[in-house]
């Protein structure tokens, strides 16, 4: 019997161990050699391209297959409201954590930076955010990673036009279902190359970008680390006894390894849509709403870029001996948060578009612009971590608003097992 929980054990903790070891590898050669571990960088590139290659046909593929076999648009309008509610709230809770952490440790004390003011900046008013970040003026930039949410918005609507066929519609959306049952299997492919990309990426990153580290931004660092990596076990556990009790804490945390180092290694919430889709399908969140939770997730959920946006607005307030104090600078800052959170691109260093938000509202100058975004870079893989995570454990909750205090023992049905069967190999 021991014999076989060993193998039960090595079973379903193989890939994530595999993928561990590698990244601990990359990350001792980055020590050891340094800026010369930067030759290895091909190699974490190629694993890189790879996933953005394949997350424009995944998510319009997922997203426009999922609203299309909803039966009940009733059930459309649930998932997508519970999600928006449920998003809101953890980039609140987020924020709010991060209040507590600058208060008592404010980022910006004694650091003095000298940065020379930049060519002309031409910021986009807020409504001009929200209609480029929605909408794309031609067919074409769709299909482009650096418009994810506007092919979310289209991927929906031809989701729902489909649906709303009723039975002329039933052809389209099998075949959908079965370009997604296609695609994923290609994502378990291209999963194959992980330990090896991700060891290099990681290499690169410790090599190349470690020293940069104990630079004049390493209070800030020093105050976002520590509070992120809290939030990543405290909130998440929380979040996930919320949706499922014990056993949902202990699924979770089985299951969330290799998303978590994915989008630890890569700096993208992107990138981890097909790492993010398996670990969901394990845990047992409906296929429908996993399909609509991860890939929108992956751009306007953004509880790690909540906890940055108030590092960046604290750290800005004192360099600008402004006082980051009271409940109306505080409520500011959550909105704005919140607010850049969800505008933020899931692309490597996306988060310049909050950034770009965050200086316009509050009226910065223009270099604070650019002093933010080297912060930004600094804390973007683990904010990127807490974002792309948290679309997992949001879809646990979603899960256990829509389906009930019991959805994580309810059997899935065949069509909603695809993606563990088809990765069920990693």
């Amino acid at each position: 019997m021991n014999e076989l929980n060993k193998k039960g054990i090595w079973k379903s903790y193989k890939f994530p161990i595999i993928l561990i070891l590698s990244i601990i590898a990359g990350s001792i050669i980055g020590l050891i050699a340094g800026p010369k571990a930067e030759v290895l960088k091909p190699l974490g590139d190629i694993f890189i391209n790879l996933m953005f290659t394949i997350v424009v046909p995944l998510v319009f593929i997922s997203i426009s297959s999922s609203v299309a076999n909803i039966s009940s648009l009733k059930r459309l309008g649930k998932i997508l409201g519970v999600m928006l509610l449920v998003f809101v709230f953890t980039g609140i809770i987020a924020s709010i954590v991060m209040i507590m952490g600058v208060s008592v440790f404010p980022p910006a004390e004694g650091v003095h930076v000298e940065m020379q003011k930049p060519d002309e900046i031409k910021p986009l008013s807020t409504s001009e955010q929200i209609v480029s970040a929605f909408t794309v003026p031609d067919f074409l930039e769709l299909f482009s990673r650096k418009n994810m949410l506007a092919l979310i918005v289209f991927s929906v609507l031809f989701g729902l036009s489909i649906s709303m066929l009723g039975e002329k519609g039933r052809k389209i959306s099998a075949g959908l279902s079965l370009l997604s049952d296609a695609i994923m299997k290609l994502v378990s492919i291209i999963m194959l190359f992980a330990p090896i990309g991700l060891g290099a990426y990681f290499a690169t990153l410790i090599g190349v970008f470690g020293p940069e580290l104990l630079g004049s931004y390493a209070k800030s660092m020093a105050v976002y680390y520590p509070i992120a990596i809290v939030y990543f076990f405290v909130a998440f556990t929380i979040y996930s006894f919320m949706a499922g009790g014990k056993r949902g804490t202990t699924t979770f945390w089985k299951e969330i390894i290799t998303p978590a180092a994915t989008s630890f290694a890569t700096g993208s919430s992107v990138a981890t849509i097909p790492a993010n889709l398996v670990a969901s399908a394990r845990i047992g969140v409906p296929r429908d709403i996993r399909e609509m939770v991860i890939p929108i997730g992956a751009t306007a959920h953004m509880d790690g870029s909540c906890l940055s946006a108030i590092l960046k607005i604290s750290f800005l307030f004192g360099l600008y001996n402004m006082s980051f104090t009271g409940i109306d600078t505080f409520a500011t800052a959550i909105l704005v948060a919140v607010l850049s959170g969800m505008v933020a691109s899931g692309i490597p260093g996306g988060g310049f578009v909050g950034e770009l938000l965050i200086v316009t509202m509050y009226g910065f100058p223009p270099e604070a612009l650019v002093i933010i975004s080297m912060l930004g870079t600094l804390v973007d893989p683990p904010a990127t971590m807490v974002n792309s995570t948290g679309d997992t454990v949001c879809g646990m909750m979603m899960a256990r608003i829509i389906e009930g205090k019991n959805w994580m023992v309810k059997k899935l049905k065949p069509s909603e097992m695809n993606v563990t069967e088809y990765t069920s190999e990693m």
